[in-house]
């Protein structure tokens, strides 16, 4: 059992469809007014079936009044470190703190060639994204003084000056799911955010990775508690449960809490498209969640 004490958030994972062209949006503001915490969406430049959800991200930021906003995750082979420092900061400013920065090494990379992105293999991705998030960590240190400067071996800052700073300290959340990764995201990450249904083992394969996170995190010194442990999942909502995240709310809310108090998970991202879904989610799952939590700790 591990629980790292962080307090529980809940968000949701909408897919950035460009048509109907507000669709997204329209369900961002449905979990604001929902009381959600988070509102994330995958970023994929290659494809044109989607907005550009830096693009999408600025003008949810402006529509809703308390949500927090992320990408799940930001494509780094594709968005320079130091611009991304600067847009997370800038969107940070304007909207009062709201603005979180998941991140990935990269995939599909077919689709970021083609788009003049530079192939890397999966070890020379977490070598760039590491380098990536020194940079990004840089550009916001406005009380260094001096440019930035990271002579790494897939970027190349040349005293670059500093800022904005954010309005709040971003976290850096890292999409992670291999030993060296994990360990990149214990080194360097604010959190983790995996999943689940890329987890072939279910819920259980967090603790292993946990492990490493952990590992990552006091090789560097780092105490792990440091690193929030977030979650995607999806599945649905019925009167008779049939598996995990299968079933009425209340079963929801027991297999939330057991993951929460067993892997130290402290946020539940739903991928859902469907309002009501959305509704039902911020209703009866999170507080439940919340209230079995707290009895437990």
């Amino acid at each position: 059992m591990t629980d790292y004490g962080h307090d529980l958030q809940f968000g949701v994972f909408i897919t950035p469809l460009n048509q109907p062209a507000q669709h997204a949006v329209d369900l961002a503001v449905l979990a604001d007014r929902a009381g959600l915490d988070l509102a994330t969406f995958q970023d994929h430049p290659y494809q044109p079936r989607f907005h550009d959800t830096w693009t999408l991200m600025s003008y949810i930021a402006a529509r809703t009044e308390r949500i927090r906003i992320s990408a799940n995750v930001t494509n780094l082979p594709l968005r320079n470190p130091v611009m991304l420092a600067r847009s997370a900061a800038s969107l940070d400013l304007l909207s009062g703190g709201r603005i979180e920065l998941g991140i990935g090494s990269g995939g599909f990379w077919d689709a970021i060639e083609a788009m003049g992105g530079r192939r890397l293999t999966p070890g020379q991705g977490v070598d760039a994204l590491e380098e990536a998030i020194r940079i990004i960590r840089e550009v916001w240190n406005t009380d260094e003084r001096g440019g930035v400067r990271v002579d790494g071996k897939y970027y190349q800052v040349t005293g670059a000056k500093r800022g904005p700073a954010p309005a709040h300290d971003i976290g850096v959340w890292v999409g992670a799911y291999k030993p060296r990764m994990l360990r990149l995201t214990g080194r360097a990450g604010d959190g983790w955010l995996p999943s689940l249904g890329y987890l072939k083992g279910g819920p259980a394969e967090l603790a292993r990775m946990n492990d490493l996170i952990d590992e990552g995190a006091q090789a560097a010194g780092r105490d792990p508690k440091v690193v929030r442990r977030l979650l995607n999942i999806n599945g649905r909502f019925q009167t008779s449960g049939t598996g995990l995240f299968s079933g009425p709310p209340a079963q929801w809310a027991e297999q939330a809490a057991e993951i929460a108090l067993d892997y130290g998970t402290s946020g539940f991202i739903l991928a859902s498209d469907d309002a009501a879904t959305i509704n039902l989610f911020a209703a009866e799952v999170a507080p439940a969640v919340r209230e079995l939590v707290a009895a437990e700790r």
